[in-house]
């Protein structure tokens, strides 16, 4: 098994992707609008998928955070609110914004189960603050650690009672960042002690299994690289000051955020300590490359692995439409 997961290029697997990707073995497999149609037609690419790797726990991805990070769209799939509803029902009924927040990821979550969808990309733990990037703006849970982490909890729960894992990012927070790291390198000044209150989320719930690492630059901890590509960052502050000890996985290597070659990226990316490289355009040549430099995945990240897929549980019996209606009647009340 090599250390990636791979993108597909549309609504079905190609005979040249399942050519590759039965030789390459990657860790598993992320979802985009591009291979989303409708329900018959997800169900069947998410079945190819499990049916060419043998493994029933294969990781497949999505970002479906609601809000403007939807994959999945309507009229096919029902839309799902912006993260930052739910932090505007907390500054007025914090017991109101977890129940919804759980709600509506219970209900996120069984939505993707039925596609065969086993890993959301969700929630983010991003603590906002003055001047943050709108690429993370709504996103966002808001500005109070202890609140983000609330949020952040209840919203991994939802989704496990559906049968999904959620994946916690941007590790170690991007809420500093003013610049998107989709077209360039955010960079941090902010002191080791000022990052604390970043890294207060992450802590809280560093029990969960899986991560997603924040291509952004620490003065504080390492000037010289990113999160995603620093030892130092990945052993001293997300292994050890945040005590996260699940499945490691970069941010899409292929941001601008990052330079070099997908291949330098990500094999930089593993060196510094990542599990998983996440790998998400399709790209033929680029993907031969990365599986070409990368080699096995090592025994402690397939043990994480292991670990965070085992949690997929059965979904519960509750309904989806009783689930939507009790969110909606909470976030009235914001």
């Amino acid at each position: 098994m090599k250390p990636v997961i791979f993108g597909l290029s549309g609504p079905v697997l190609t005979a040249t992707e399942a050519a590759f990707f039965r030789e390459a073995d990657p860790a598993g497999y992320i979802l985009f609008g591009r291979n989303c149609v409708d329900r018959v037609q997800l169900r069947a690419l998410t079945d190819s998928l499990r049916s060419l790797s043998g493994r029933t726990d294969l990781p497949i991805l999505i970002d479906q955070e609601g809000g403007r990070v939807s994959r999945m769209r309507g009229p096919e799939w029902p839309d799902f609110p912006a993260p930052a509803a739910f932090a505007a029902l907390y500054a007025r009924a914090p017991s109101s914004a977890i129940a919804a927040a759980r709600a509506n990821a219970h209900a996120l979550g069984l939505m993707l189960a039925e596609a065969g969808i086993t890993v959301d990309a969700l929630p983010l733990l991003d603590v906002a603050q003055p001047g943050m990037t709108a690429a993370i703006g709504d996103r966002s849970y808001g500005a109070d650690p202890m609140q983000v982490a609330a949020l952040g909890r209840a919203t991994l729960d939802g989704l496990a009672a559906a049968g999904v894992v959620g994946i916690v990012k941007h590790m170690p927070g991007h809420g500093r960042a003013t610049v998107d790291s989709h077209l360039e390198l955010p960079r941090v000044s902010a002191s080791a002690d000022e990052l604390e209150r970043d890294i207060a989320p992450f802590r809280t719930l560093a029990r969960y299994p899986m991560a997603m690492t924040a291509h952004v630059v620490f003065d504080a901890w390492d000037a010289r690289r990113p999160a995603t590509l620093s030892p130092t960052v990945i052993a001293d502050v997300i292994r050890g000051r945040i005590g996260f000890d699940g499945l490691l996985m970069t941010d899409d290597i292929d941001m601008k955020a990052l330079s070099g070659s997908p291949a330098d990226k990500a094999a930089a990316a593993i060196d510094a300590g990542c599990d998983i490289v996440l790998d998400c355009w399709a790209r033929m040549d680029e993907m031969e490359a990365i599986a070409t430099r990368l080699g096995g995945i090592a025994a402690p990240s397939r043990a994480r692995l292991d670990r965070a897929m085992a949690t997929i549980g059965t979904a519960d019996d509750a309904a989806f439409a009783d689930l939507v209606a009790t969110r909606d009647q909470l976030l009235t009340l914001a």
